[in-house]
């Protein structure tokens, strides 16, 4: 369902994001804003993402979170990718990332084998969500592979979503599927985006 309109979305919000100026400003806006939300303040267990290519940033949003004064006792998380599914990791420093394929930062290989560092999807109380397009109903659109779309079909009910994209990549709708899954909010470096505050739904059970 969708597949040529979310092609051609995905096309023009990648080039837009790509061609964004000024992305590290810009991102400090949108993490500050995510977790300043009352969502974040109460979640003790956070997904983050580390940030590839045009992403918004997180670095530094992480770098903050993992030395928070005073300490907090929120565990932050990371994923990383093993086949076709996305792994959960217990980040307690930065120095547990190391560049793995294509130099991207993740959970150094002989780190991840301890049973004290995986996480399981249901432990999640609130999740930072990347994505190349956006709507104001919460409707995502990735890369394409759906790492995303099953790690999120295995989280609580209640676990918070939050998109974080760049303003140039809310779009007015995102065609979804049936394992689609919607977003709670979305915050950019304008607005910080309410999906309708209803219960979040996958596309089979929306009536548009």
């Amino acid at each position: 369902m969708g597949g040529p309109r979310k092609a051609s979305i995905r096309r023009a919000t990648a080039a837009a994001r790509r061609d964004q100026g000024d992305k590290e400003r810009l991102s400090r806006q949108i993490t500050d804003r995510l977790q300043s939300m009352p969502q974040y303040a109460a979640a003790g267990c956070v997904l983050w993402y580390v940030h590839v290519r045009d992403e918004v940033r997180t670095e530094g949003a992480l770098r903050g979170a993992l030395q928070e004064t005073p300490p907090s006792d929120r565990k932050i998380v990371v994923p990383y990718c093993v086949g076709e599914d996305l792994h959960l990791f217990d980040l307690r420093g930065w120095d547990d990332l190391s560049p793995g394929a294509f130099g991207i930062l993740e959970p150094r290989a002989e780190r991840r084998g301890g049973a004290d560092r995986s996480v399981a999807a249901a432990e999640l109380d609130l999740i930072v969500v990347p994505g190349v397009a956006f709507d104001p109903k919460g409707g995502r659109l990735g890369h394409g592979r759906g790492f995303y779309d099953r790690l999120l079909a295995r989280v609580r009910a209640e676990t918070v979503l939050v998109g974080v994209a760049f303003e140039c990549q809310i779009v007015p709708h995102v065609p979804l599927d049936d394992h689609d899954v919607s977003m709670d909010w979305v915050v950019t470096e304008q607005r910080l985006i309410d999906c309708e505050g209803g219960p979040r739904v996958r596309a089979g059970d929306e009536h548009w």
